[in-house]
């Protein structure tokens, strides 16, 4: 790839408001806030802003002090709204105005969890799929009928507009925005640093009924999963992962489903769309070639997974990467 040319530093702002949970405030703290001098990048800005400039309080009795209002709010280049305060009752109309004039700033507008209320209020989300915390969906569906409410995604994707789940799928989310503007290998070294997975398919299911567990039936699961990570370009099947977890099909595919929330052919096609992500920025490697090597039988297959997952074709990933690199 040569090397890179640095860019002018991305702003992002972050809403903090009366009554808040700090977590999410801190899960985009974590991943836009720090310094990161180790990228040799310029990393991002980050503004907490509130309604009102001064100290707001959060849950715990403490408070934070902020001189930043919606006026520098609105003109970032990300705008994140962790939450509002109360699903219950409308957004703040300051708040909306402000979100509807970084939207006519051309700002790229952020929502975690009930975020998505203030961002539906807005009409932001009209027309659009959207996701919010499980709890929450059926409430944004009835008010705001003009939204396609998803609420078995963990985060959605949708170019300028991009909403998530509950608090840590906030998490997912923020990563998937480091890989968007720095690329794979940035975004997993961030996720390394905050020991997480480098990389959580939007489309996974946010709620699992029954987690993993301590049945040994779950940790052989887990065990043939790890060993298909090391087997991305070869062909997999369930028998065969069946096998390594020594049970049978049927007993495999129900485990996978109740560990994971996912079934085994689907993970495995993230695994290997996650895995060629380095490969097309990284690399001259031609497409079908970079398909080969994570395991798809052809480019036309990996084409066709990749556009479902990306919503966009790997050429137009390895070019949009490689414009962000020097922009």
């Amino acid at each position: 790839m040569g090397t890179r040319v640095p860019r002018r530093v991305p702003t992002v702002s972050v809403l903090a408001y009366e009554g808040m949970s700090v977590f999410e405030t801190g899960i985009v703290t974590e991943v836009f806030g720090l310094p990161r001098p180790e990228f040799d990048v310029p990393w991002y800005e980050l503004t907490i802003c509130a309604p009102r400039p001064g100290p707001v309080r959060v849950i715990g009795g403490a408070a934070l002090h902020t001189p930043h209002g919606l006026d520098t709010f609105a003109e970032a280049e990300t705008v994140i709204v962790p939450g509002v305060p109360d699903v219950s009752a409308a957004p703040d109309p300051e708040v909306i105005a402000a979100l509807r004039r970084a939207d006519d700033l051309g700002a790229r507008i952020v929502s975690i969890c009930s975020g998505a209320f203030a961002l539906a209020a807005a009409g932001l989300l009209d027309g659009r799929r959207a996701t919010t915390h499980w709890r929450y969906a059926d409430l944004l569906r009835r008010r705001y009928p003009r939204i396609q409410v998803d609420p078995n995604v963990l985060y959605i994707d949708d170019h300028d507009v991009l909403t998530s789940a509950g608090s840590a799928a906030g998490l997912d989310l923020c990563v998937h925005l480091v890989r968007k503007d720095f690329g794979p290998a940035i975004a997993n070294a961030v996720a390394r640093r905050m020991v997480i997975p480098p990389h959580r398919d939007g489309g996974q299911a946010q709620f699992i009924e029954a987690p993993v567990t301590a049945d040994p039936e779950d940790n052989r699961v887990a065990q043939s999963m790890a060993w298909a990570l090391t087997h991305l370009n070869e062909p997999i099947t369930v028998e065969m992962l069946a096998g390594k977890a020594r049970t049978s099909p049927r007993t495999y595919l129900r485990h996978f489903a109740r560990s994971t929330g996912t079934s085994p052919i689907r993970w495995l096609i993230a695994q290997r769309i996650q895995a060629s992500l380095a490969l097309l920025a990284d690399t001259d490697d031609p497409i079908e070639e970079i398909a080969a090597a994570v395991g798809f039988d052809t480019a036309v297959t990996y084409r066709h997974h990749f556009h479902r997952a990306m919503q966009t074709s790997p050429s137009a990933y390895r070019r949009s990467f490689r414009t962000n690199a020097i922009a």
